[in-house]
């Protein structure tokens, strides 16, 4: 059974929550193995997906977890805004990692990497790619270059207007542009403060609920 079977699979019996395990950079809580306690405590829990952040925090984490990582390494780059594994070698690097899952920016954003690169060599290792998208044509430019999935991740953040809540609207228009295929949506919504309210399923044909970036 593939990888994206097994996720509809869990999705169907328990719902779709993937949790997204990154700390604020230098603090307390930055450390690997802290980290990869988190992500037990998320998979234990009942998530069906872990999102993390970093080389040595996947490295750690996929020591203590069973269910699938999807991985990402950021960066802040001068002559780019796209912060989102934007190098080859990050991909290389999360796939030795141990990632199941890789997710890059899929924004139409100047870049050092070109997102059809990046995809390319991601499916050279053997996994699945994720985007990190901003608007429907975003989702449908990135499923077109053979993204399996496609996240709302970056919601706001190349348009005039940023959510204050899980932008819904841009799942629903990433649905209805989307082509015929094996492509699954992600609703990813940055939460601050206190909790986060978001829905644990957005819907049931293969769309997950995803919290923080």
């Amino acid at each position: 059974m593939s990888l994206l079977a097994q996720l509809d699979q869990k999705i169907a019996a328990n719902g779709g929550l993937i949790v997204s395990c990154q700390p604020v950079p230098d603090s307390p809580l930055d450390k690997p193995e802290i980290v990869a306690a988190m992500a037990l405590a998320a998979e234990q829990a009942g998530a069906v997906a872990i999102r993390i952040e970093g080389v040595a925090n996947l490295q750690a984490t996929r020591a203590v977890v069973s269910v699938p990582i999807i991985g990402i390494v950021k960066r802040d780059l001068e002559d780019s805004p796209v912060r989102i594994t934007a190098y080859i070698e990050d991909v290389d690097a999360l796939a030795q990692a141990g990632a199941d899952i890789i997710a890059i920016d899929g924004t139409d954003r100047p870049r050092p990497v070109p997102v059809e690169t990046l995809l390319a060599r991601i499916h050279h290792h053997g996994l699945l790619a994720m985007t990190d998208c901003s608007t429907p044509e975003d989702g449908l430019a990135c499923q077109k270059l053979g993204a399996e999935i496609i996240g709302t991740t970056l919601s706001g953040y190349t348009t005039p207007e940023t959510p204050e809540e899980p932008d819904l609207a841009l799942v629903k228009n990433v649905e209805r542009r989307r082509m015929s295929g094996d492509c699954r949506r992600a609703l990813q919504h940055a939460c601050s403060g206190g909790g986060c309210d978001a829905p644990r399923r957005v819907g049931g044909d293969g769309r997950f609920c995803n919290h923080a970036s």
